[in-house]
């Protein structure tokens, strides 16, 4: 059984940075992807960042690029995001989600329904 625990959410002030990890355990096939997603107060859901597990490349949406980096430790099964000069517009629910529909890395997120598995998430606000 998969599953993907997220941790790091809280209160952080605009300007400051977040630190969010996301644990995996059950991933039992060589190809996957994991990545995350975040979806805002009366917002649809959307990509954040992805990485296949065979590419080091990741994907970062245009909303933190250039402020954020994701990455992931083989070795501990968790994935980070880190999100620095956070903005409010940064408040939401993130989650992490990992696919294993795909024979390879496609170099950018599924859409949220082609990730068959996800964490519960875990908020992040932050304030002005």
């Amino acid at each position: 059984e998969v599953q993907l625990v997220e941790s790091g959410g809280g209160s952080v002030r605009a300007g400051g940075s977040l630190r969010l990890s996301c644990e995996a355990s059950g991933l039992t096939d060589d190809d996957y992807v994991i990545g995350w997603f975040r979806q805002a107060p009366g917002k649809e859901r959307e990509a954040v960042s992805c990485i296949g597990s065979v590419d080091g490349n990741p994907y970062l949406s245009d909303s933190v690029k250039g402020r954020a980096t994701f990455r992931t430790d083989d070795a501990k099964h968790t994935a980070y995001l880190e999100i620095s000069r956070v903005y409010p517009d940064d408040t939401a629910v993130y989650y992490c989600a990992a696919s294993t529909l795909f024979s390879s890395w496609i170099g950018v997120c599924p859409q949220g329904s082609r990730m068959n598995y996800w964490g519960k998430g875990t908020l992040v606000t932050v304030s002005s």
